[in-house]
């Protein structure tokens, strides 16, 4: 009990977010700066953690925490999303907003690209508005070296008035320096802030009428200069943030409320609109940027902005941008299963070896042979096959994804997919969640929260399903490996596997088209939002990194969750196959009761069963099948052609292999991703038509195709 006591002491909220500090004294930095300015990259350098990046922008959108020490100091780094602004528009800048503005951390370490560096002096003015302790990081100074542009920083720190550190994030180099800064800033008093942007004279006026009553009003919970602009700016959303924040409505107080009007009043009197008063202060800090900027940067014209609009050419036109996409997508399919074979087959073979030494074992120890059974021909077998099967398809296909991730192409994906989505009155950023869903469906239904319109949101996280995330594609490879290729082996075998699955993907792809386009004509009706989407410079991957950090995060963090779940999928399974009520057991009951369902769906009711007990994970679904069939029937080995033997003897056919794969691709989400669902839309309703309609799309598709193939072939 002290212990949980001392923790819930050192834990404290702010703007929502619970902040774990190890030690009472322990100081809080916020890392900000616009999208995809290397941000995470910072974070992870700091911290040792491994927070998830790349080369595409809105990749962080929520808040991650970790922790570092420093000459007897503790620091917790917040990375929060990235933001262009702190006059938020979309979600993941209202939660940068909130933190750094009402989060109160100690200190605010705003990361820029040295690349655009005028850009991003528009939010670093924002948050020097907002917060007193910043510290400004240049990152990305080895790309700005190679485009030949150079940075003045001890000319901007001046100009700003706060340290400013140079950094490569990618090589560490600064990064030591950032932290330096950070302490010394937090070890000297505060100085007496100066206003550093100029508003035009009616909007100074303005907040210099406010500025009594909100300094009484913020009681030192947010600047007080800031707090009258933004009451000026009457920010809805911001509104409610500094409600919660003060613990009432700034704008329902009387004195406030009563001076605030009279200032509206008299910009209305003088014939300023509210759109006019916003764009005045907002266009403040883009000219003042651009003020603070000149002489601090200096360009000289070179070769590699060129060379990134020649590629964008390539990538993004009309001509050769979707025929290069099918052809990577089919390159990384085709690496990925004609690479796996082999070690496959080597890990099956050494898997089952220790199989029958542990039966050995076992029987030497006297183990009872129900045990034995149950254990190592039981859950070690099925473990062994999902290991033997899963790993290496992932641990090629992942990497080669992060590959193309960190080199920047993702969002000319989406650029170029960004028309047909707009056709069926969706979002082009729906391209960018559908990738992250290949990863995992959870992190796509998160990722939808760059998408700015609500309507264009939910569309996004009911249609993520149909992207085969990780769990889906060792189930769908498998199968056409055994049942769709013919008698073609080797290279033409892979080839042919690959260009099948591109073909399941497209079709996927096609769906969510589709199905987009449906609910934007029936229960989110609308009309498709514009967005602006920053296409990030290309970058030569890390590989050595990209393969460390795709193994360990993605391949073996999968592999575990199903190993996870497929020990005790095994237990249940061997329950079912031995608990018998009436003469038979519960299992066969199971599948008896589903059998006819499956067989109109082109399957049978173990295939059924086996999506049904799969709700946790896709993962453990085809070793639940394979688990039903052996509870029924026998068989010693499961390496490869065994594997396509047990599902023949039960009746496979390709028709029974088309009709899996097209149910695997539409079927209801995992649980992790329905309680994600929960959790993004804060609906039940909202969850169940996620869970339905991707269902309802699969029971739809299967009963054609299977028709058709009774009634035609």
């Amino acid at each position: 009990m002290p212990a949980l006591k001392a923790a819930a002491e050192l834990n404290s909220s702010c703007a929502g977010l619970v902040i774990h500090k190890k030690e009472a004294g322990d100081r809080v930095v916020a890392l900000a700066g616009n999208p995809n300015v290397g941000k995470s990259t910072v974070f992870n350098a700091l911290t040792g953690m491994r927070q998830h990046t790349g080369n595409w922008p809105g990749k962080t959108v929520a808040n991650a925490q970790g922790y570092c020490s420093r000459n007897g100091h503790g620091y917790v780094l917040v990375d929060i999303p990235g933001s262009y602004s702190l006059m938020a528009r979309s979600t993941e800048e209202e939660v940068a907003r909130d933190f750094i503005c009402f989060g109160s951390p100690d200190a605010v370490v705003v990361v820029c690209d040295a690349t655009c560096l005028e850009r991003n002096l528009n939010l670093v003015m924002q948050v020097m508005e907002a917060c007193p302790r910043t510290v400004v990081c240049v990152n990305l100074l080895d790309e700005a070296k190679k485009k030949q542009i150079d940075i003045d920083l001890p000319l901007l720190s001046r100009r700003l008035g706060v340290p400013v550190i140079g950094t490569a994030a990618r090589s560490g180099e600064g990064l030591e320096d950032v932290m330096n800064a950070v302490e010394q800033l937090l070890g000297e008093p505060p100085e007496e802030k100066q206003a550093l942007v100029p508003y035009p004279g009616y909007v100074e006026q303005g907040i210099q009428a406010l500025l009594p009553q909100a300094e009484k009003a913020a009681h030192g919970k947010a600047d007080a200069r800031w707090f009258a602009a933004r009451l000026l700016d009457g920010d809805e959303s911001l509104r409610s943030s500094l409600a919660d924040c003060l613990g009432f409505d700034p704008e329902q107080a009387p004195e406030l409320s009563e001076t605030l009007a009279d200032v509206r009043a008299g910009m209305e009197e003088a014939g300023v609109s509210r759109t006019r008063l916003r764009d005045d202060m907002a266009g403040a800090f883009v000219r003042c940027a651009a003020e603070i900027s000149r002489g601090v940067v200096s360009v000289t014209a070179n070769g590699s902005s060129r060379r990134d609009r020649r590629l964008d050419k390539l990538f993004t036109s009309r001509l050769t941008g979707f025929p290069i996409m099918l052809l990577l997508l089919l390159a990384v399919f085709w690496i990925t299963i004609s690479g796996a074979n082999v070690p496959s087959a080597l890990l099956a073979d050494g898997l089952f070896r220790v199989e029958e030494r542990l039966a050995a074992a076992a029987f030497s120890a006297g183990v009872p042979a129900l045990l034995t059974d149950l254990l190592i021909h039981g859950v070690y077998k099925v473990m062994a096959w999902v290991i033997s099967v899963m790993l290496p398809p992932m641990a090629i296909f992942f990497p080669l994804f992060t590959l193309l991730e960190d080199f920047g192409y993702l969002p000319r994906v989406a650029f170029n997919l960004d028309r047909c989505f707009k056709g069926c009155a969706a979002c082009g950023k729906q391209a960018l969640t559908m990738c992250m869903g290949f990863g995992c469906n959870a992190a796509g239904v998160t990722g939808c929260r760059i998408i700015d319109s609500p309507r264009e949101r939910l569309i996004a996280i009911i249609t993520n399903n149909f992207v085969p995330c990780n769990g889906r594609f060792p189930t769908i490879i498998s199968i056409i490996t055994m049942f769709l290729i013919g008698g073609a082996t080797g290279l033409l075998g892979s080839f042919l596997g690959a260009l099948i699955l591109v073909g399941v993907i497209l079709f996927g792809m096609g769906m969510t088209l589709l199905v987009s386009r449906l609910l934007s004509r029936t229960i989110l009706k609308g009309v498709p939002s514009s967005f602006t989407l920053e296409l990030p410079p290309y970058r030569w991957p890390q590989i050595g990194k990209v393969i460390v950090r795709s193994i360990v995060d993605r391949t073996l963090k999968v592999l575990g969750r199903a190993v996870t779940a497929a020990a005790p999928a095994g237990v249940l399974i061997w329950a079912l196959a031995n608990v018998t009520v009436g003469g038979a057991t519960l299992l066969a009951r199971l599948t008896g009761f589903l059998d006819p369902l499956g067989r109109a769906l082109g399957m049978d009711g173990v295939i059924l069963t086996g999506f049904l007990l799969g709700l946790p994970a896709n993962e453990i679904v085809v070793p639940i099948i394979i688990m039903t069939y052996m509870a029924q029937g026998s068989l010693l080995e499961l390496e490869g052609p065994a594997l396509m033997q047990l599902f023949v003897q039960n009746g496979w056919t390709w028709v029974t292999a088309v009709s899996t794969i097209l149910f695997s691709l539409m079927h209801w989400p995992c649980a992790t991703t329905c309680l994600t669902i929960r959790k993004e839309t804060q609906s039940l309703r909202w969850t169940a038509v996620s869970f339905l309609v991707p269902t309802a799309c699969g029971i739809a598709v299967c009963f054609l195709f299977s028709t058709i193939v009774r009634l035609f072939i």
